[in-house]
């Protein structure tokens, strides 16, 4: 941590996940020399194995690794975590009580899970049959309850509102069932699949082969509804019909529950924030930077652009800030547009793979040649598996992929 009263760096970065660091290798890259990160957590995470860890086919291990690892050379670490912003100052406040002053500030600090959102959902998560692939140490329990369990009911359900990876909620449904059904026991399980909207994807295309998916497995799949409750000490959690308007209490004996999720609280709090209960930061959706604070720019989970929030978003989100962000510096107007891409790898069994890609239009955006990727496939699933990491470590926090 910093031991002067003060600070003052040319570009802050808040956050030190995938986008912050994909940011600040790519400025060092491009001839930034005063970058400064602020991150509090010793570690950096590669949360997208989290569903392959809760379906035992990964060990959380291989997800971790120190952020000084990762950490691009040259640029400074501030070990703190950001209390609050002042963008008509142009200062970042961090718990410790240090000013960190910038010209140039890039918001990227992720979302935030609400457990308390759902009552009785942070006292169950955990134990007795409840977990969420969600946390580090929650996905290795997953896989646990998975394999304790032989019959009875199952529910994975997904929050309304904008989450982190939304295609998460059911690939670890994909994942158990198709266990279940190796271990001959799926047909004693009644798997429940409780989703928000009204169909189990965005894009056409893939919804068709998912309803497939589920049909495979014989899933129920309760449209438009959500957890709203759990009694862990029951083992009961009350789903809200919200088409019909009705609540039903089901016994579980397995619950992969995820929590609602919206910008730090912290956040939300800033003039940089849109306002809404969410209080994800107020972005243009093409060119990443402020809406009022044009030294201001925002990718990744916390900004308010209406792509999905995924990894492959900010490996496309990343050059764009920082193509807008010197030319801003440089005096010039932001050229460089975002189109939305996002992709979700659809794991739909312990071998096999959709992958979703698709831009703000809804179309498909297809980048893998001579695959068709709205299929099965198990050359997709090695992707996931060992080809999207590497990726990751090697390529995206590098700042050259």
């Amino acid at each position: 941590m910093a031991n002067t009263k003060s600070l003052h760096h040319k570009i802050v970065i808040v956050g030190g996940g995938s986008a912050g660091i994909t940011v600040a290798a790519r400025l060092r890259r491009a001839g930034e020399t005063d970058v400064a990160v602020i991150e509090p957590s010793e570690n950096h995470y590669y949360q997208p194995l989290w569903t392959v860890v809760g379906g035992g086919l990964a060990k959380a291990s291989e997800t971790v690794r120190p952020e000084a690892s990762v950490m691009p050379r040259g640029v400074k670490w501030i070990r703190d975590r950001v209390a609050s912003i002042d963008p008509d100052n142009n200062v970042v406040h961090t718990d410790a009580g240090i000013p960190v002053h910038y010209d140039y500030l890039v918001v990227c600090p992720g979302i935030q899970l609400d457990w308390d959102r759902v009552p009785g959902l942070t006292e169950a998560v955990g134990h007795d049959g409840v977990s969420s692939n969600y946390a580090f140490d929650l996905a290795p329990r997953t896989w646990d309850f998975i394999q304790q369990t032989r019959s009875g009911t199952a529910v994975f359900t997904m929050p309304s509102g904008p989450i982190k990876c939304a295609g998460a909620p059911q690939k670890i449904a994909y994942l158990a069932s198709d266990y279940w059904r190796i271990q001959g026991v799926l047909d004693k399980i009644h798997v429940i699949l409780v989703l928000p909207g009204a169909a189990l994807f965005g894009v056409p295309v893939w919804a068709k082969e998912l309803e497939k998916v589920v049909a495979r497995y014989g899933i129920d799949v309760r449209f438009q509804s959500e957890m709203v409750e759990i009694d862990g000490a029951k083992r009961e959690v009350v789903i809200a019909d919200n088409k019909e308007g009705t609540k039903e209490t089901i016994t579980y004996d397995f619950l992969h529950a995820v929590p609602p999720q919206s910008a730090p609280d912290w956040l939300k709090a800033t003039p940089l924030s849109d306002g809404t209960p969410a209080g994800f930061v107020d972005i243009n959706k093409e060119t990443m930077q402020h809406v009022r604070y044009p030294n201001v720019f925002a990718l990744g989970d916390a900004g308010n652009s209406p792509n999905a929030k995924t990894g492959a978003a900010v490996r496309k989100q990343a050059p764009v800030v920082v193509a807008n962000l010197k030319a801003v510096m440089a005096g010039r107007p932001p050229e460089a547009k975002y189109d939305g891409y996002g992709s979700c790898p659809l794991v739909t069994a312990r071998n096999r793979m959709l992958l979703a890609e698709f831009d703000y239009t809804g179309n498909p955006h297809p980048t893998v040649p001579l695959i068709d990727t709205t299929k099965e496939h198990y050359s997709m699933w090695l992707l996931k598996r060992y080809g999207l990491p590497a990726l990751y470590w090697y390529g995206m926090l590098k700042g050259i992929a």
